[in-house]
């Protein structure tokens, strides 16, 4: 089957992410639209095929154990001169984030990767544009803000064009409830 590029991500939704992806296009971020806006838990990450099935049953473990948390984004920041990126910071949901990067990447799962930088999660709001145009995103969205329940995380592929398609989600706790056991009529309590 090949290589597919995947990632893992925490989508912003509506209608905070079609704004923040319409504000990183118009500050001329060519690759806004191929890129839905996001808190990465795993990047771009190159995968045997073959091993997709692995990867999604291990994500759906991971999502099984999480539970739903307060995720609020405020302000911005950057990493330069290191990266070439202009954010949104999270504020609310950040240790929350981490552990759940933690757990997509362990050692002993099918995602076990080192990252080139330590983990910081954030939304991409510019990235390597011209400076003049990061200075603008970093002015423009200091006063943001936005809040919502993360309830899961998705599984993103990279297509041939580079835009980012949702392969599957992944809402937290179990999928099932179990059924209940019936108590046989006889071992009733009476009252």
């Amino acid at each position: 089957m090949g290589t597919v590029t995947i990632g893992v991500s925490i989508a912003v939704p509506e209608p905070h992410g079609s704004l923040l992806q319409e504000l990183r296009t118009g500050f001329g971020d060519a690759a806004a639209h191929g890129i839905p806006t996001h808190v990465t838990l795993l990047p771009p990450t190159e995968v045997d095929g073959d091993a997709l099935p692995a990867v999604q049953a291990h994500l759906t473990d991971v999502a099984r154990a999480g539970r739903p948390f307060p995720m609020r984004l405020s302000g911005t920041g950057t990493f330069r001169p290191l990266s070439p990126v202009v954010f949104v910071r999270v504020v609310e949901g950040a240790e929350p984030c981490a552990r759940l990067q933690q757990q997509v990447r362990d050692a002993s799962g099918p995602l076990a990767r080192e990252l080139l930088f330590p983990y910081h999660p954030h939304v991409t709001v510019a990235h390597g544009i011209d400076d003049a145009a990061m200075d603008r995103a970093y002015e423009e969205l200091a006063g943001y803000e936005a809040e919502w329940s993360c309830t899961g995380f998705a599984l993103y592929a990279q297509g041939p064009d580079g835009v980012w398609s949702k392969l599957r989600e992944y809402p937290f706790g179990s999928p099932v409830v179990p059924p209940q056991a019936s108590a046989p009529v006889d071992s009733v309590p009476s009252l």
